[in-house]
This record gives C-alpha cells, sequence and structure tokens, in this order.
C-alpha cells in the first residue's frame, strides 16, 4: 500500500510540473557568429519591444539560453529581436512558440534565419 502511495505521489508531482511549465518555454540558441547582448520576445501584436530576456548577462556563440514563460500565457505567435554591442539588430517575426522548442539564430553574409525545432 505504502508502495503504490510512493508511486501515485510521483506521479502527482511529475504531472503538476508538466503542467507548470508555459506552452511557449523555448530554448534559443546563438549561431550567429556574434555574441548576443539583448534578446527581447514580446506577442506579435504588440507595438514595443519587451525588457532584455538576458538581463545583463549575453548570449556567447554557440551558447544557448533557456527561456520560461507563466503557465497562464496563451499567445503563441511571438516575435524576438537580438542586437549586439554595437546595437545592429535583427528581428523575426511571427514564431509558433506553442509548437517551438528550439530555435537556432544564424547570420552569414548579410542574411538571418532562424531554424524552428517542434
Amino acid at each position: 500500500m505504502k508502495k503504490m502511495f510512493f508511486v501515485f505521489a510521483v506521479l502527482f508531482v511529475f504531472v503538476i510540473n508538466l503542467s507548470a511549465q508555459g506552452k511557449q518555454d523555448v530554448t534559443v540558441v546563438n549561431k550567429t557568429g556574434v555574441i548576443i547582448n539583448e534578446l527581447h520576445i514580446t506577442p506579435s501584436d504588440a507595438d514595443e519591444w519587451g525588457e532584455d530576456v538576458l538581463g545583463q548577462d549575453a548570449l556567447d556563440v554557440d551558447q544557448e539560453c533557456d527561456i520560461a514563460f507563466d503557465p497562464k500565457e496563451d499567445v503563441c505567435l511571438w516575435d524576438l529581436r537580438i542586437a549586439d554591442s554595437d546595437g545592429n539588430a535583427i528581428e523575426w517575426e511571427k514564431i509558433d512558440l506553442c509548437k517551438a522548442v528550439k530555435i537556432v539564430l544564424h547570420y552569414k553574409d548579410g542574411k538571418a534565419w532562424a531554424d524552428i525545432e517542434e
């Protein structure tokens, strides 16, 4: 009986932890070739960029960061903006974060693109 209770307790905690994650949680990988000093993610229908999610940190080349959303957030389409230390910025629009689990950012020969892993 105690063993069965323990199994149910572990399962309950696991389910609670899964539901506590935002469905938009995503990992961003920097393959741009430059250090990212700012990373902004905002709903696609917003008029302004939100706060820099990196804070005072920077995202070095080949590094990744995990971005967690409030579990109550229900918006799926988001825009992403990065900037380097000189203020050069690149933007990606209408990324479906309800489907994406990883966004790999690239920049080469003046062209920027993102590989979206679902």
